[in-house]
């Protein structure tokens, strides 16, 4: 993919096609480094489905016989020096404690580190295509902090629906005024 944020965008949507209720989507960024870590809630994966899951010709899906999305994370980060680890315990394992967790980690000064795009569509996205889900998005910078909880605005907004016009156009402006607040 030629952006980060398209990653983020397809594992959290697997996230949410695993059941997910909520899918936290971190990104902690140094000088050196940029480290996206994506953990849900969701129904997990069996050992045999973790180990085959970065073979791009494996996949669940019905619709195509290829999964690309995780296999081309894993590249990407592995092609900056970088690593990736996907973790993960099955539902029917353990019940009450189960979910996945993804973590890429890229050198963002190798000439292979793809670029990390617009996160802020990508988060907006999943908001308004899975308005029941909630997610927890955290970009830690060396410069500041860029947050956003969807728990928390579903206690302020109470039975409104995160997908409604006016929601995801306040969400996606308060998305952007806390990066240029860590610009200044």
């Amino acid at each position: 993919m030629k952006e980060i944020s398209l990653n983020i965008l397809d594992v959290a949507k697997n996230s949410v096609k695993a059941g997910a209720t909520l899918t936290e989507i971190t990104l902690n960024e140094t000088e050196e480094t940029l480290t996206l870590i994506i953990k849900d809630d969701g129904c997990g994966m069996n050992e045999e489905k973790v180990r085959n899951v970065c073979d791009p010709f494996y996949t669940t899906r019905t619709t195509r016989k290829v999964g690309l999305g995780i296999p081309l994370l894993k590249l990407s980060a592995e092609q900056t020096g970088g690593s990736f680890e996907i973790k993960s315990k099955a539902q029917e394992e353990h019940p009450q404690d189960h979910g996945t967790v993804v973590t890429a980690v890229f050198y963002k000064n190798h000439i292979d580190f793809t670029p990390l795009g617009d996160v802020v569509f990508s988060i907006v996205t999943l908001i308004q295509g899975d308005p029941d889900t909630d997610f927890l998005y955290t970009h830690n910078l060396p410069q500041g902090t860029v947050k956003l909880d969807t728990r928390e605005l579903r206690a302020q907004l109470g039975d409104i629906p995160l997908c409604e016009y006016e929601i995801i156009m306040w969400i996606t402006e308060y998305l952007k005024e806390q990066y240029a607040e860590l610009k200044k």
